[in-house]
């Protein structure tokens, strides 16, 4: 159950997760006569509001090296489709692009060599950036994926604190949010990985509003259950709790060998909200579920699947991306 790595300019699939409503029934026989419309009030500034996502991994085109810097007339040409749905209206497919994969061990010692700028891949650039942020796309940079585990495994174990106010640092020089993408199965360092937690909210506390791009702090888990158990379990109880938010929010992964049917996908996602193999289960509003398209196509118009939602409020929708 690994993500795997894209090639040229392919987009790791994304989606969601919107929180849960509770709808009351009422008797028709006994209904009253509905209440003339009021004005919805303005929110409070400042106010949390639910998650609402549809997004993309990105992986560049090298592999998700990000290695060297992007000329923007081509990037643009590349990608286009992501910033304009091409239906007229103007705006985005999207409204989250996850730049991956960045090297922990990398990140921790800021390291500079052919690929890499004070441990950030060279690609990632503040260009880059504001090609998807001028248009309302929040970016965020992943950290790790299954080709890092023994980094992220030498870091923690290296200097945990450090490294996670390195992310912080450069979460907020880029105003970009973080993805721990810590891949390992059967025994992470979570000790360490709560020490990279609490640097980064050290200096980029929990913002329930969202006004905060850099305190966007999220994780990968398993498609399901049944793989990265142990983070599973910590952070269902102790990141991602409503009552007492670390995270924003968990992502669950595709599957090694993505699923084709969405009642398979959901199942997967539906151990987290029951709970399965979990001392607490996973709150609804705090998952969101993806998805990968089964081929890229040829064209760079994105194509959308129907958005099919469970009962634990859990929606899926896909995009089919070019290669």
């Amino acid at each position: 159950m690994i993500k795997r790595l894209a090639v040229s300019f392919s987009v790791i699939v994304v989606l969601v997760a919107i929180v849960s409503s509770m709808i009351g029934s009422v008797s028709v026989a006994n209904a009253a006569p509905p209440p003339k419309p009021t004005k919805t009030p303005t929110p409070t500034p400042g106010s949390p509001t639910p998650l609402q996502i549809y997004g993309a991994w990105h992986c560049g085109n090298d592999a998700c090296l990000w290695a060297s810097v992007r000329n923007i007339t081509e990037f643009d040409l590349m990608n286009h489709w992501l910033i304009d749905r091409g239906d007229g209206s103007g705006l985005p497919s999207v409204n989250v692009v996850v730049l991956s994969f960045v090297n922990p061990l990398k990140l921790l010692n800021k390291t500079n060599d052919a690929g890499t700028v004070n441990g950030v891949p060279r690609g990632m650039t503040p260009e880059i950036v504001n090609y998807f942020k001028s248009r309302g796309i929040r970016v965020i940079l992943s950290i790790g994926g299954i080709t890092f585990v023994n980094d992220w495994n030498t870091a923690l174990a290296a200097n945990p604190t450090q490294f996670g106010l390195n992310a912080a640092q450069v979460a907020q020089q880029l105003g970009v949010g973080i993805e721990i993408d810590y891949e390992e199965n059967n025994s992470p360092n979570l000790t360490g990985l709560q020490a990279f937690i609490s640097a980064y909210r050290s200096v980029l506390p929990y913002d329930a509003t969202g006004n905060n791009h850099a305190a966007r702090l999220t994780i990968d888990l398993g498609a399901g259950n049944r793989w990265l158990v142990p983070l599973n379990q910590k952070a269902s109880a102790d990141w991602l709790n409503p009552a007492n938010p670390v995270l924003d929010y968990a992502n669950a992964m595709v599957a090694a060998r993505p699923d084709t049917d969405a009642v398979t996908v959901t199942s997967r996602w539906n151990e987290h909200i029951t709970g399965y193999l979990q001392t607490v289960p996973l709150a609804p509003a705090k998952l969101r579920g993806l998805g990968k398209p089964p081929a890229c196509t040829t064209t760079r118009h994105s194509k959308y699947t129907a958005h099919q939602p469970t009962a634990d409020g859990v929606l899926r929708s896909v995009v089919q991306a070019p290669c």
